[in-house]
């Protein structure tokens, strides 16, 4: 799943070309692409006909489309969901599409089929309003709110491994499996480290990594390992090229020149780098 730049990145692009224009027809292509959509496709095409869309709208890797009746349109990208503007590549991974008033075709297209699109109603929290579904998702690093202080307060009390806190999505948002390993590298901290037993400098410093790393990120549009991932003009993002961690197993750590080591976690890789992210000590 899209991580947090690479979100950011499609909400920026659909802001800047989409915000103000009005949705004059709509076809829904393939009905898992709204099976989040409890009323149907036709509930969903029939309220976004000549629903004019007034902004964007993201809070960790949660994306929507602000709506004039006050709804929004919350976007899953799921593992290969992409938001794209014009002519798509492969109209066989084609789910849905919007004509706006401006003739221009909004094309959701998604390869795996894990995401889609639904119209919620919102709520405000914590000041924010926000979709229903993301009521219960934490901020983000990048958000002018966050409150870093009182999520290093959380951490001191979880007693489990580091990284697993860091993509509980409820506890700091927006952060996933690349830039988890990526913040926990720069930090130095190996992510099999309990929370509760780093000291509150050090978890400062690994949520000021998360939201340095992904800053980088955001600033080359995001990482692209396939063609999976794009912005709204299909054109992919270019970190990966400065990933210091992930995928990096077999390859001289940039700092140390250690061997970088890859292990399994919660159904992922994790890479770390064994000289300056030790294991913990088995007890």
């Amino acid at each position: 799943m899209p991580e947090l730049p690479e979100v950011e990145v499609v909400r920026r692009g659909l802001h800047r070309y989409v915000a103000g224009r009005t949705i004059t027809a709509v076809r829904v292509h393939h009905p898992r692409a709204v099976r989040r959509h409890e009323a149907g496709p036709a509930d969903l095409t029939a309220r976004l006909l000549d629903m004019t869309i007034t902004g964007t709208g993201r809070r960790g890797k949660y994306l929507w489309l602000k709506l004039s009746d006050e709804s929004a349109l919350v976007v899953h990208l799921g593992m290969s969901g992409q938001m794209l503007l014009g002519p798509v590549p492969n109209e066989n991974h084609l789910r849905i599409a919007a004509l706006l008033d401006d003739g221009t075709t909004l094309s959701f297209v998604d390869q795996r089929t894990f995401g889609g699109w639904m119209i919620t109603d919102t709520v405000t929290v914590d000041g924010d309003e926000v979709p229903v579904p993301v009521a219960h998702i934490a901020r983000d690093p990048l958000d002018p709110h966050f409150d870093r202080d009182g999520v290093v307060a959380v951490l001191r009390r979880k007693h489990s491994e580091i990284k697993r806190q860091l993509l509980d999505q409820t506890v700091v948002s927006g952060i996933g499996n690349i830039y988890a390993d990526e913040a926990l590298w720069r930090a130095k901290v190996n992510g099999a480290r309990l929370a509760s037993g780093l000291s509150k400098a050090k978890l400062g410093e690994l949520l000021d990594a998360a939201a340095a790393v992904m800053t980088d990120a955001l600033g080359q549009g995001g990482t692209s390992f396939d063609s999976l991932y794009v912005n709204v003009n299909g054109e992919s993002g270019y970190f990966d090229r400065s990933l210091d961690a992930y995928g990096r197993e077999g390859q001289p750590c940039r700092r140390c020149g250690a061997i970088m080591r890859r292990d399994k976690f919660m159904n992922r890789s994790s890479f770390h780098c064994p000289h300056c992210q030790p294991r913990p000590r088995a007890r």
